[in-house]
């Protein structure tokens, strides 16, 4: 049933969801995965540690803007799926060039190569953010894009350049838009490994305003599970919400509700909690609906108590993956940057 393949192109698969996806591939699929990656800051060799010597797997360090690469790359392909990007709003904020280079000509680059190359199916990994906030209901894949920061409205125009290659050019394309997804590997930067590494560093945890936003958190591997369904049975130009659908089923999470379930898990105290001006532009609540994608079979499998506890556990065990990245020169001016200059962080206990 669906479409069948022998080798894939990832792109991004260094990344936290890439890489993720990358081992689930490999692990239960006969085939040949090759991963196209430039080693920014998110990207980390650590993360395909475990399969590099699988002889079905290929790491090539490159930039998605390289016609030259990708054209090569592209006709030993079968499939794509575009996971590469810039993908934190804060650092948008900052500078929100980049995130148009990449996000917008790298996924042209890619699906020019795909198009010239005959590649059967390109799939592009999108996010929630491109529908914007959501007041009440749920985002629908049909709804007008609406973003709201630079990281989601360079998103939006990398799936309507998509969408165009479908409808001009006939290229089977897919997208999914996933929520916000949390698990191992995820570079600390982000809202849940930020909060576990702190935590578990006895520093204070930054929280964003009133810390009442909402979003549905779905874990990584019913995340990637979501993408494999749809790269197999995904309709041609078709896009594909992939949620846990918590927040649509009335059961929303806030940010503060997650931080103190990290605290809980860990036996620190609330007051480790230490809030911070609000994120410019900050989306209030993001909710989807995926009944599309739930036709074709999917359905999630951990629930959030579930895979916040693996979660914790795995950032609890793997001091070695997140220390140097966190004592990364880089990583340091970011965070003093970002809250910092919010003048409300607390020094470290």
């Amino acid at each position: 049933m669906g479409r069948t393949f022998k080798r894939l192109l990832v792109t991004g698969g260094a990344g936290f969801i890439g890489s993720n996806f990358v081992h689930r591939t490999l692990a239960r699929r006969p085939y040949e995965v090759v991963v196209l990656d430039n080693l920014t800051y998110a990207g980390n060799l650590a993360n395909l540690a475990s399969v590099s010597s699988d002889s079905r797997f290929t790491f090539v360090q490159g930039d998605i803007r390289d016609a030259e690469l990708v054209d090569k790359l592209m006709a030993e392909a079968d499939q794509v799926v575009h996971f590469a990007a810039e993908s934190h709003v804060d650092r948008s904020i900052m500078d929100g060039s980049n995130f148009a280079r990449t996000q917008v000509v790298g996924t042209l680059t890619l699906l020019e190569a795909a198009r010239q190359q005959g590649v059967t199916c390109y799939l592009q990994v999108s996010t929630d953010e491109v529908y914007g906030h959501v007041e009440d209901g749920v985002s629908r894949e049909d709804d007008a894009p609406a973003p709201r920061s630079p990281y989601s409205a360079t998103k939006a125009g990398a799936d309507l350049v998509v969408n165009a290659y479908h409808i001009t050019h006939g290229l089977t394309t897919v997208v999914t838009r996933g929520s916000n997804t949390y698990g191992p590997h995820q570079y600390p930067e982000k809202l849940l490994p930020v909060a576990i590494t702190n935590a578990l560093d006895g520093k204070p945890i930054p929280v964003y305003g009133d810390g009442m936003q909402v979003r549905d958190w779905l874990h990584v591997d019913d995340h990637c599970d979501g993408i494999d369904r749809v790269l197999h049975d995904g309709a041609p130009g078709e896009a594909y919400n992939i949620g846990a659908e918590h927040e649509g089923l009335g059961h929303g999470r806030t940010n503060l509700d997650v931080l103190r379930a990290v605290l809980d898990l860990l036996g620190k105290p609330y007051d480790m909690l230490q809030f911070v001006g609000d994120r410019p532009g900050h989306d209030r609540r993001y909710a989807l609906g995926c009944e599309k994608l739930r036709a074709l079979g999917w359905q999630t499998v951990l629930p959030f108590p579930v895979g916040l506890e693996r979660t914790v556990q795995w950032y609890a065990e793997r001091r070695d993956w997140w220390e140097p990245l966190k004592q990364d020169a880089g990583y340091v001016a970011y965070y003093n940057r970002n809250y910092g200059d919010r003048e409300k962080l607390a020094a470290a206990r």
